[in-house]
């Protein structure tokens, strides 16, 4: 089954005519997960078809305001629906209580249960898992507390229905018990999971947003479908880069090549910026698979 993925913002601390900021879209088997939620996100929701009572999840970077000042929006609209849901919030340490403070700026009807989970990794950790994906989070390198995240679809046993027609077997449930890689017997054979089904190969999509270029990033990236990564400035601003704890397109492409990542897609650009062909050729001097995200791109995975 397939990621699919929305880029909600592509710019960074101010809106423009061409990008909202900073907020990502991901969509798996009908739930949405959001990567941040800044200013505009719920328009840029509207704009794209992306029903905004799917998102179960929302995952914070860190707490400067292009990052997240559309959360209560989002909450205050979510939280008319009249029935049990549970919108949980991941963010890094003092999350519960900017989300405490944040409730308390408007005045609403909050029908929906929020669960906030501070998370505090010591390297790259699993803080989400079910059947078919895990969440893993690292810290980065920022002027404030900041994550960034992993997502991924776990590898998959299929069926190879070709090989169980070929051994004359016939459908059951004991296919699911392959399916878990677990030995079986059929009609007194011994069917073992590698004589009848494939691996299908799961996907990594990496977050990395504000931060300078650092160990944890290349960590947290590790052979990465797609490193999805900030790149405020261009080289030529490098000392603003690290004056501000951001990345140029240069420092993402590092990270890209130090982790051997499949695709890079540069994204959270400076508002100075009207064409970004300059970050992507930039980053095309270090690695060669670059692309820059613009608002409302869909990338499937």
């Amino acid at each position: 089954m397939a990621v699919n993925l929305t880029f909600l913002g592509t710019g960074s601390m101010v809106p423009t005519k061409q990008r909202n900021v900073q907020s990502i879209h991901i969509e798996h088997k009908g739930e949405g997960i959001l990567v941040d939620c800044g200013e505009g996100t719920q328009r840029q929701m509207n704009i794209a078809g992306i029903n905004r009572l799917k998102v179960q999840k929302v995952l914070i970077s860190h707490w400067h305001g292009d990052h997240v000042s559309g959360l209560i929006g989002l909450i205050q609209t979510m939280g008319e629906i009249d029935k049990p849901f549970t919108l949980e919030i991941y963010g890094p340490k003092e999350s519960k209580e900017k989300i405490k403070h944040l409730l308390k700026t408007c005045i609403h009807d909050l029908r929906i249960k929020i669960k906030v989970h501070e998370l505090n990794p010591k390297g790259v950790e699993t803080f989400y898992e079910n059947d078919d994906y895990k969440i893993e989070c690292n810290k980065l390198k920022h002027s404030v507390p900041c994550l960034g995240y992993n997502f991924i679809i776990k590898d998959k046993i299929r069926i190879d229905m070709k090989k169980v027609k070929s051994l004359k077997l016939k459908e059951g449930k004991w296919l699911q018990k392959i399916q878990q890689n677990k030995i079986v017997k059929v009609n007194g054979k011994e069917i073992k999971p590698k004589q009848i089904s494939y691996t299908e190969k799961g996907k990594k999509i990496t977050f990395i947003l504000d931060t300078i270029i650092c160990t944890n990033a290349v960590d947290l990236a590790k052979n990465a479908d797609i490193l999805i990564s900030e790149a405020v400035y261009a080289n030529d601003l490098q000392e603003l880069a690290t004056k501000y704890k951001h990345m140029t397109a240069h420092d993402a492409a590092k990270i890209a090549e130090k982790a051997k990542v499949k695709k890079l897609i540069l994204t959270h650009f400076s508002q100075r910026y009207k064409n970004v062909k300059e970050l992507v050729a930039d980053a095309k001097d270090v690695f060669k698979n670059v692309e820059a995200a613009k608002d409302f791109m869909k990338v499937e995975v």
